[in-house]
This record gives structure tokens, sequence and C-alpha cells, in this order.
């Protein structure tokens, strides 16, 4: 691909992010484009229908999600990483809110996207939740499978203005635990 035709798709994706996190997958196509500075047939080009820009969106911020826990690891304690990474994670959890709808096509398509998210995620949590318990900031008996499912839980709270500040006191909450006992 040439350079100016991925800068538009980055752009593309960057802008898509932003317009269905506030208006759901079914934001409009030519504000995508219009936004990112390019022409609807340029959006086609790259992504033939809408569930193609949706899948790509969802692929970079799982993307960027996976490559925050080694970042946080080398910016902060581990405990304050693994805290950090987590509220990341609601975050990306809400903003998936409006585009459940285009994901389920996907996931009923048999798309490799969510094999591979799978092991995006699961093995970016594990490292900082292994990372913590080695240090001794965290308790070392925790399960960072039965932990993601904890956090993921967080999904099921109603859209509210109060959504995310529950979340993030639920977040503190799961940190409190897995610090309990550690000295």
């Amino acid at each position: 691909m040439r350079a100016d035709a991925l800068r538009n798709r980055d752009k593309l994706i960057a802008v898509a992010a932003v317009v269905f996190a506030d208006h759901g997958v079914e934001g409009s196509l030519e504000e995508i484009a219009r936004r990112a500075g390019v022409g609807i047939g340029t959006l086609y080009r790259h992504f033939p229908t809408r569930e193609h820009l949706v899948e790509a969106v969802y692929r970079r911020e799982l993307e960027n999600l996976a490559t925050a826990a080694s970042e946080l690891l080398a910016e902060h304690p581990a405990d304050v990483a693994l805290e950090e990474w987590m509220n990341r994670f609601v975050s990306y959890i809400a903003a998936k809110r409006g585009m459940a709808q285009s994901l389920r096509v996907l996931l009923n398509s048999n798309s490799e996207l969510f094999a591979e998210s799978a092991g995006l995620i699961s093995g970016a949590f594990r490292q900082l939740v292994d990372s913590a318990a080695a240090k001794g900031l965290i308790r070392g008996d925790v399960d960072s499978t039965d932990l993601l499912h904890a956090l993921s839980s967080i999904y099921s709270i109603p859209d509210s203005p109060e959504w995310r500040e529950r979340s993030r006191r639920l977040v503190r909450l799961l940190m409190d635990g897995l610090r309990r006992g550690v000295e």
C-alpha cells in the first residue's frame, strides 16, 4: 500500500473509532470520510462494508490495549500498571457497547478476529498479573483468567451517567482484594 493510502486508512480508522464511540456503529460513514479529510470513495476502497470498518477499528483498539501492558510495566510499579490497564480495559469495553451489533455480525461470520483478540488480551493481562504477583505486589494465588472474567463483568453495568465512576470503583475494589494480605 502506498504511503498516502496507508495514512488515509489510518486516519479513517482513528476517526471511525471516535464516531463509533460517540454515535454507535451507525455513525455516518460520510461524516467519517469528511472528518478524515477524504472522499467517501476512498473510505469504500479501504472498507467495502461498514463491518469491515468496524473490524478494523476493533482490531486497532485491541492491539493498542495489548501493547499498553508492556508500556505500563515499563513506566510504573507492576500493581499500578495492572490497575491502570484494568481501567483502560473498562474504557475499551464501554466503547464497544455502540459496536455490539456489528461485532455480533463479525462473530457469526467466523471472523478470525475474535480468536486473535482473545489471545492478545489474555496474554497482556497475564503478563501484568504475573509481574505484580512475582514482585509481591498482589496475592500470588490469583488466576488471571478468573480476574479477567470478573473485570469483564463490569460491561453488564447498566449504561448511566455514573457508569464510568462506578466502573472505576469496581476496579479499585478488585485491586484492594488483590493487594489484601500482601505485606
